[in-house]
């Protein structure tokens, strides 16, 4: 069963694009009046479909124009060990997402950094933090393709 119904979805269209949009600037876009409008997003918002809302920011403007895939492997697989990586990714800011992964790689770790000597800073406060039994990075040379609109 489809929890969303047409108008949800151009509705969430919109804002995935611009969450600046005002409610009557949502409400004439969705053909919705500004009340029913402000009710389904506020539903939305309920049912944490809306997770946040959030201000994307220019990396290169901030001087982190490097981004970094850190591929871990691991030899140590219990809490303990997970509990310790958690918290140390979470606590450095430059890492911007942690995964744990299936197949041979345990752990895929996506940063920004302003170059490679600020790379190696981050990976010698990781290892610091948490034995690592493997570590390679690989660098992006050129984005293609990096969005955060969901397909509705």
């Amino acid at each position: 069963m489809d929890i969303l119904d047409d108008i949800d979805r151009r509705l969430l269209r919109k804002l995935q694009r611009d969450a600046t949009l005002s409610l009557d600037q949502l409400s004439d876009a969705v053909n919705l009046s500004r009340n029913a409008c402000w009710r389904r997003i506020k539903a939305l918002e309920a049912d944490g479909i809306i997770a946040a809302r959030v201000t994307l920011l220019d990396p290169d403007k901030l001087g982190l124009p490097l981004t970094v895939f850190i591929q871990i492997r691991t030899n140590a697989h219990e809490p303990g060990w997970l509990d310790r990586f958690k918290s140390a990714t979470r606590a450095m800011p430059e890492i911007l997402g942690v995964y744990r992964m299936s197949g041979d790689l345990d752990y895929l770790i996506r940063a920004r950094v302003a170059d490679m000597a600020d790379y190696d800073r981050l990976y010698q406060r990781l290892i610091s933090r948490v034995p690592l039994y493997d570590v390679s990075a690989s660098f992006v040379m050129e984005g293609i393709k990096d969005t955060t609109e969901l397909p509705l």
